[in-house]
């Protein structure tokens, strides 16, 4: 399966049965960024709740990855099996759908894309849209099985010692102003700022109308910030963005899944 999906091919496949569709669709984003799509759903899918449930909820940072055993029985709960063809998508076009699709990728799973425009690309493309009402939330238990890929999972003390190795280059989601520590963070105890050796490309630059730009343009972008020869590692806030970036880059430049997970959130609580 590819990594974006077009909403063409969603249309076409929608009644497929090893197809399980997931809305991953938060609330708002950090920046109380909204949607006016809260209550519409594309039919068939399933509702991947990561705050509740594929959070580590005992770290003491946001969005942290759940264990694999945990990871594994929410995802049986859902329904979902081992030969599942995943699709997932949310809201605000792409915002934490990517998120979901590293999640899968770092337990194992490699039949997942990410429906590129997400709901909003949907609803103006003619598709269907349903109410919670009308959604089955009585699935049978499914098989998946876990197979966790830890190499993919990057650690505060990998990033300290990569100050003095530059062994990879981070690549920060955040905006241009956090990232120079000229604008607040979110998080009002936290400074602003970045980490040593790192570039940033704002996810913001990647996107068009709540869909990825074209391939040829965000290779375009990646290669103005990037050597051919940096191993990259991907970082945000607390580690949702920056899978924006991290899908963006997989798509049209180097297919590097490598993640800072606690991101700029841990490293700023740490380093004080």
């Amino acid at each position: 399966m590819k990594e974006l999906i077009p909403i063409d091919w969603l249309l076409q496949n929608l009644t497929n049965d090893d197809l399980v569709i997931l809305d991953a669709s938060p609330l708002k984003t950090m920046n109380d960024e909204s949607t006016s799509h809260i209550s519409s759903y594309i039919p068939g899918s399933r509702i991947f709740n990561i705050k509740d449930h594929f959070t580590n909820k005992e770290s003491e940072f946001p969005n942290t990855i759940p264990s694999s055993d945990q990871f594994e029985k929410a995802c049986r709960l859902l329904g979902i099996n081992v030969n599942s063809k995943i699709i997932v998508y949310d809201n605000l076009g792409i915002y934490s759908s990517p998120r979901v699709w590293w999640l899968f990728k770092v337990m194992g799973h490699q039949n997942i894309g990410v429906l590129n425009g997400g709901l909003p690309e949907w609803i103006r493309c003619g598709g269907e849209v349903v109410g919670i009402e009308d959604l089955n939330r009585n699935y049978s238990n499914g098989n998946f099985e876990s197979d966790f890929r830890n190499q993919y999972l990057i650690t505060y003390q990998d990033i300290i010692d990569n100050n003095e190795s530059k062994r990879f280059l981070i690549v920060d989601a955040r905006s241009s102003g956090r990232f120079l520590g000229i604008s607040p963070e979110p998080r009002k105890h936290l400074k602003s700022g970045s980490i040593p050796n790192s570039v940033n490309i704002p996810y913001q630059s990647l996107l068009k109308d709540g869909k990825f730009k074209s391939k040829e343009e965000l290779n375009t972008i990646f290669k103005s910030k990037i050597n051919n020869q940096d191993q990259l590692v991907f970082s945000c806030g607390s580690g949702m963005t920056a899978c924006i970036v991290m899908l963006a880059s997989v798509t049209a430049f180097r297919k590097s899944q490598y993640l800072y997970d606690g991101s700029w959130t841990e490293y700023a609580e740490l380093k004080k």
